[in-house]
């Protein structure tokens, strides 16, 4: 199509070029050449005026059609599988283990002893003798005559005697015990501290301020100003404000602390122990005696004659006898000592465990393609062209000529660039 439009455009520009210089050469149509044109003739008899001409032009485009595709892909997918698994938690514990030991405890007793000893109880026995004879004679009667003396009898007893003995008791305290320790204590106190606080500002002006410390109210320190002219709030001098601030002291005490330690105490206990001790004792019997009074007679019948003869009882009489013998002993005292011991256990659970298992499957797969199609749509395209438009009927002939010869070229150029357009 463009190859035409050029053929096209050099076909009709050589056929103006043809007609025009025609035109000139032999006038109009084998018309003799005019004659040179006047001063009048020689000024522009026309003006340029602008056009807007609309060319149609046809356009092949593609559009973009979407189509569904479904695919079968083979896909790979993690499956998770879960298994139980056995596994074994190991742990220390501390067991109680409780030994028993036997210790020797020696201890003091008192062992009663009996012994029999023979105690002499002899004794006198009177015995009367009566003897009866015929005569006369003058006798004694023996009246009998009852007195109550007293006799001292000594005999042994069993006392108790009671003794306090000591015996060792061992056991364990904890003890107080105190140490020192330093530490840092904070024994400060408030102080008076001066500060300075600005007025409240009356107005804004340019002032003298001279050399002079001024106090950072914020930071309360003292700095130092140059002298010169400043923007500064017009205030009424600063005033003074009297704070408490708290100043430390760390002062160094001793603390002391008390700490238990363990310590073995020996404690003697009091033991009574009784014990028997024999004893001579002397009591008062009251012995009733007998005493016979002789008393003489005379008579004439036989008479009695009683005589008495002492005889000697011998008589042993067993007494049982009890002393107490101190006698040490050994017995012997279960200690239980109960110690910890570590040891490890082992313990079985059971633990869900989650595998991951690959599973091979065939999807489809949706997918969605574009696909072109042509499509012809005509548009138009706006191109400005320059035309000349006469003002006055020229004088000489010459001037019809020029103008014919103008538009052919104005053509010619339209045509020209209407085809580069194209292009």
């Amino acid at each position: 199509m463009n190859s035409y439009c050029c053929w096209m455009s050099a076909a009709l520009t050589t056929t103006l070029f043809w007609y025009v210089g025609f035109a000139d050469v032999s006038g109009s149509y084998g018309q003799t050449l005019p004659q040179a044109p006047c001063d009048t003739c020689v000024q522009p008899a026309y003006h340029v005026q602008c056009q807007t001409v609309y060319e149609e032009r046809q356009v092949t485009a593609y559009k973009l059609v979407p189509e569904t595709i479904v695919e079968q892909r083979q896909v790979t997918r993690r499956v998770p599988v879960w298994e139980t698994q056995s596994r074994e938690r190991r742990y220390t514990v501390t067991r109680p283990v409780q030994e028993t030991t036997i210790r020797e405890e020696r201890y003091m007793v008192q062992r009663p002893v009996f012994e029999t000893q023979m105690r002499d109880c002899s004794y006198n026995r009177v015995r009367n003798i009566v003897e009866t004879a015929q005569r006369e004679e003058r006798y004694t009667v023996q009246r009998a005559v009852w007195e109550t003396s007293e006799r001292e009898e000594r005999y042994t007893v069993m006392r108790n005697v009671t003794e306090t003995v000591e015996r060792e008791r061992r056991y364990t305290v904890m003890r107080p015990v105190v140490s020192y320790q330093t530490r840092y204590a904070d024994q400060g106190c408030y102080v008076d501290q001066v500060s300075y606080v600005p007025s409240a500002p009356l107005r804004r002006g340019l002032m003298w301020m001279p050399a002079a410390p001024v106090a950072n109210p914020v930071a309360g320190l003292v700095q130092y100003q140059r002298p010169g002219l400043v923007w500064a709030n017009v205030q009424a001098p600063p005033r003074q404000v009297v704070t408490k601030v708290w100043k430390p002291n760390i002062v160094a005490q001793q603390v002391p602390v008390t700490s238990y330690c363990p310590q073995e105490v020996v404690q003697k206990i009091p033991v009574t122990v009784c014990r028997q001790v024999p004893q001579q004792m002397v009591r008062k019997v009251p012995v009733r005696t007998c005493r016979m009074v002789q008393e003489q007679r005379v008579r004439m019948v036989p008479y009695t004659t009683c005589r008495q003869v002492v005889e000697r009882v011998e008589r042993k009489v067993p007494v049982q006898v009890c002393r107490y013998v101190q006698e040490e002993r050994v017995r012997k005292v279960p200690v239980t000592v109960c110690r910890y011991v570590q040891e490890e256990r082992v313990e079985p659970y059971q633990v869900r465990v989650c595998r991951m298992v690959e599973k091979q499957e065939t999807v489809n797969v949706t997918r969605t393609v574009c696909r072109k199609v042509p499509v012809t749509y005509t548009y138009r395209v706006p191109r400005t062209i320059r035309m000349r438009v006469p003002l006055t009927q020229p004088c000489c002939g010459q001037s019809a000529k020029v103008e014919k010869k103008e538009d052919a070229l104005q053509l010619v150029a339209a045509i020209e660039v209407g085809d580069r357009d194209k292009q």
